[in-house]
Protein backbone atom coordinates (compact mmCIF):
# COMPACT_ATOMS: atom_id res chain seq x y z
CA UNK A 1 0.00 0.00 0.00
CA UNK A 2 2.86 2.37 0.75
CA UNK A 3 5.06 1.09 -2.07
CA UNK A 4 8.42 0.42 -0.40
CA UNK A 5 11.35 -0.30 -2.74
CA UNK A 6 15.10 -0.01 -3.15
CA UNK A 7 15.01 3.68 -2.21
CA UNK A 8 13.46 2.95 1.19
CA UNK A 9 16.00 5.28 2.84
CA UNK A 10 14.23 8.20 1.17
CA UNK A 11 10.97 7.04 2.74
CA UNK A 12 12.04 7.72 6.32
CA UNK A 13 11.45 11.52 6.26
CA UNK A 14 8.06 11.06 4.61
CA UNK A 15 6.93 8.47 7.13
CA UNK A 16 8.15 10.42 10.15
CA UNK A 17 6.58 13.65 8.91
CA UNK A 18 3.27 11.96 8.07
CA UNK A 19 2.93 10.26 11.44
CA UNK A 20 4.24 13.19 13.51
CA UNK A 21 2.16 15.91 11.88
CA UNK A 22 -0.91 13.68 11.98
CA UNK A 23 -0.69 13.11 15.74
CA UNK A 24 0.34 16.70 16.48
CA UNK A 25 -2.74 17.95 14.60
CA UNK A 26 -5.00 15.78 16.77
CA UNK A 27 -3.32 17.18 19.88
CA UNK A 28 -3.44 20.79 18.67
CA UNK A 29 -7.13 20.77 17.79
CA UNK A 30 -8.05 19.04 21.07
CA UNK A 31 -6.03 21.67 22.95
CA UNK A 32 -7.75 24.47 21.02
CA UNK A 33 -11.14 22.99 21.94
CA UNK A 34 -10.35 23.04 25.65
CA UNK A 35 -8.96 19.56 26.28
CA UNK A 36 -5.45 19.95 27.67
CA UNK A 37 -4.83 16.21 28.07
CA UNK A 38 -2.46 16.03 25.06
CA UNK A 39 -0.51 19.04 26.37
CA UNK A 40 -0.15 17.44 29.80
CA UNK A 41 0.99 14.19 28.17
CA UNK A 42 3.69 15.99 26.16
CA UNK A 43 2.00 15.38 22.81
CA UNK A 44 1.59 19.02 21.75
CA UNK A 45 4.91 18.89 19.90
CA UNK A 46 6.37 18.20 16.46
CA UNK A 47 9.15 16.11 17.98
CA UNK A 48 8.76 12.66 16.32
CA UNK A 49 10.06 10.89 19.43
CA UNK A 50 6.92 11.92 21.31
CA UNK A 51 4.61 10.37 18.72
CA UNK A 52 6.38 7.38 17.21
CA UNK A 53 5.62 3.90 18.46
CA UNK A 54 8.80 1.89 17.65
CA UNK A 55 6.91 -1.36 17.02
CA UNK A 56 4.29 0.44 14.92
CA UNK A 57 7.01 2.06 12.81
CA UNK A 58 8.83 -1.24 12.27
CA UNK A 59 5.54 -2.89 11.28
CA UNK A 60 4.91 -0.08 8.80
CA UNK A 61 8.25 -0.74 7.12
CA UNK A 62 8.05 -4.52 7.00
CA UNK A 63 4.34 -5.37 7.10
CA UNK A 64 2.99 -2.20 5.41
CA UNK A 65 0.59 -1.60 8.29
CA UNK A 66 1.69 0.33 11.37
CA UNK A 67 0.72 2.94 13.88
CA UNK A 68 1.89 5.89 15.95
CA UNK A 69 1.13 6.45 19.63
CA UNK A 70 -2.54 7.48 19.85
CA UNK A 71 -3.01 10.97 21.25
CA UNK A 72 -4.90 10.73 24.57
CA UNK A 73 -7.91 13.01 24.64
CA UNK A 74 -10.84 13.52 26.99
CA UNK A 75 -13.85 14.53 24.85
CA UNK A 76 -15.79 15.40 28.01
CA UNK A 77 -13.74 18.61 28.03
CA UNK A 78 -15.27 19.69 24.71
CA UNK A 79 -18.21 22.06 24.84
CA UNK A 80 -19.82 19.91 22.13
CA UNK A 81 -18.83 16.24 22.41
CA UNK A 82 -19.73 15.13 18.87
CA UNK A 83 -18.49 18.24 17.12
CA UNK A 84 -15.26 18.17 19.10
CA UNK A 85 -14.62 14.52 18.29
CA UNK A 86 -15.22 15.14 14.60
CA UNK A 87 -12.85 18.12 14.50
CA UNK A 88 -10.09 16.26 16.35
CA UNK A 89 -10.53 13.17 14.18
CA UNK A 90 -10.47 15.09 10.90
CA UNK A 91 -7.47 17.18 11.96
CA UNK A 92 -4.99 14.35 11.41
CA UNK A 93 -5.94 13.43 7.82
CA UNK A 94 -6.39 17.09 6.83
CA UNK A 95 -2.94 17.93 8.20
CA UNK A 96 -1.46 15.17 6.02
CA UNK A 97 -3.14 16.61 2.94
CA UNK A 98 -1.78 20.07 3.79
CA UNK A 99 1.73 18.61 4.15
CA UNK A 100 1.32 16.89 0.76
CA UNK A 101 0.28 20.22 -0.78
CA UNK A 102 3.29 22.07 0.71
CA UNK A 103 5.65 19.30 -0.45
CA UNK A 104 4.10 19.53 -3.94
CA UNK A 105 4.84 23.25 -4.13
CA UNK A 106 8.42 22.65 -2.94
CA UNK A 107 8.78 19.82 -5.47
CA UNK A 108 7.67 22.13 -8.27
CA UNK A 109 10.01 24.91 -7.13
CA UNK A 110 13.01 22.55 -7.19
CA UNK A 111 12.43 22.07 -10.89
CA UNK A 112 11.61 25.67 -11.62
CA UNK A 113 14.84 26.89 -10.02
CA UNK A 114 17.04 23.95 -11.14
CA UNK A 115 17.52 22.45 -7.67
CA UNK A 116 16.17 19.02 -8.58
CA UNK A 117 18.84 16.76 -7.07
CA UNK A 118 17.80 13.10 -7.08
CA UNK A 119 17.76 12.72 -3.30
CA UNK A 120 15.70 15.88 -2.81
CA UNK A 121 13.07 15.07 -5.44
CA UNK A 122 12.85 11.47 -4.17
CA UNK A 123 12.24 12.62 -0.59
CA UNK A 124 9.64 15.20 -1.64
CA UNK A 125 7.83 12.69 -3.85
CA UNK A 126 7.62 10.20 -1.00
CA UNK A 127 6.49 12.88 1.45
CA UNK A 128 3.63 13.59 -0.95
CA UNK A 129 2.73 9.93 -1.53
CA UNK A 130 2.90 8.86 2.13
CA UNK A 131 0.93 11.85 3.40
CA UNK A 132 -1.81 11.36 0.81
CA UNK A 133 -2.01 7.62 1.56
CA UNK A 134 -1.85 8.23 5.31
CA UNK A 135 -4.77 10.66 5.08
CA UNK A 136 -6.94 8.28 3.06
CA UNK A 137 -6.02 5.23 5.15
CA UNK A 138 -6.96 6.98 8.38
CA UNK A 139 -10.35 7.99 6.99
CA UNK A 140 -11.37 4.35 6.55
CA UNK A 141 -14.33 3.91 8.96
CA UNK A 142 -12.88 1.00 10.93
CA UNK A 143 -11.78 1.42 14.58
CA UNK A 144 -9.40 2.75 15.76
CA UNK A 145 -8.88 4.81 12.59
CA UNK A 146 -10.08 8.42 12.46
CA UNK A 147 -12.79 7.57 9.95
CA UNK A 148 -14.58 5.45 12.56
CA UNK A 149 -14.68 8.39 14.97
CA UNK A 150 -15.98 10.69 12.24
CA UNK A 151 -18.69 8.12 11.46
CA UNK A 152 -19.62 7.83 15.14
CA UNK A 153 -19.94 11.62 15.31
CA UNK A 154 -22.40 11.56 12.41
CA UNK A 155 -24.53 8.56 13.40
CA UNK A 156 -27.61 8.98 15.62
CA UNK A 157 -27.14 7.78 19.20
CA UNK A 158 -28.61 4.28 18.84
CA UNK A 159 -26.84 3.58 15.54
CA UNK A 160 -23.56 4.87 16.98
CA UNK A 161 -23.92 2.48 19.93
CA UNK A 162 -24.63 -0.45 17.62
CA UNK A 163 -21.57 0.40 15.56
CA UNK A 164 -19.35 0.70 18.65
CA UNK A 165 -20.48 -2.73 19.85
CA UNK A 166 -20.57 -4.40 16.42
CA UNK A 167 -18.39 -7.30 15.30
CA UNK A 168 -16.48 -4.83 13.09
CA UNK A 169 -15.43 -2.82 16.16
CA UNK A 170 -14.57 -5.93 18.21
CA UNK A 171 -12.34 -7.46 15.55
CA UNK A 172 -11.24 -4.28 13.83
CA UNK A 173 -7.47 -4.94 14.01
CA UNK A 174 -7.85 -8.40 12.45
CA UNK A 175 -10.13 -6.90 9.80
CA UNK A 176 -7.58 -4.21 8.96
CA UNK A 177 -4.81 -6.79 8.61
CA UNK A 178 -6.98 -8.89 6.29
CA UNK A 179 -7.90 -5.85 4.19
CA UNK A 180 -4.22 -4.91 3.84
CA UNK A 181 -2.82 -8.36 3.02
CA UNK A 182 -5.62 -9.31 0.64
CA UNK A 183 -5.06 -6.08 -1.27
CA UNK A 184 -8.66 -4.94 -0.77
CA UNK A 185 -7.62 -1.83 1.15
CA UNK A 186 -5.11 -0.92 -1.55
CA UNK A 187 -7.82 -1.44 -4.16
CA UNK A 188 -9.96 1.12 -2.30
CA UNK A 189 -7.18 3.60 -1.54
CA UNK A 190 -5.35 3.66 -4.89
CA UNK A 191 -8.09 5.31 -7.00
CA UNK A 192 -8.67 8.03 -4.39
CA UNK A 193 -4.93 8.55 -3.98
CA UNK A 194 -4.58 8.72 -7.77
CA UNK A 195 -7.19 11.47 -8.00
CA UNK A 196 -5.48 13.55 -5.32
CA UNK A 197 -2.04 13.02 -6.87
CA UNK A 198 -3.46 14.04 -10.27
CA UNK A 199 -4.72 17.27 -8.72
CA UNK A 200 -1.31 17.89 -7.14
CA UNK A 201 0.35 17.24 -10.51
CA UNK A 202 -1.78 20.02 -11.98
CA UNK A 203 -0.40 22.35 -9.32
CA UNK A 204 3.14 21.30 -10.28
CA UNK A 205 2.46 22.02 -13.95
CA UNK A 206 1.07 25.47 -13.10
CA UNK A 207 4.17 26.39 -11.07
CA UNK A 208 6.78 24.95 -13.40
Amino acid sequence: MFGFGPDMIYAIPGLLIAMTVHEWAHAKVADNLGDYTPRMQGRLTLNPISHIDPIGLIMLFFAQIGWAKPVPINPNNFSNYRNGMMQVSLAGPLSNLIVALVATVLFALTFKYNMSAHWLTAILQLIIIYNVNFAIFNLVPIPPLDGSKVLLSLLPGEMAYKYETSIIARYSFILLILLVFTGILGFIIRPISGLIISFLNIIVSLIV
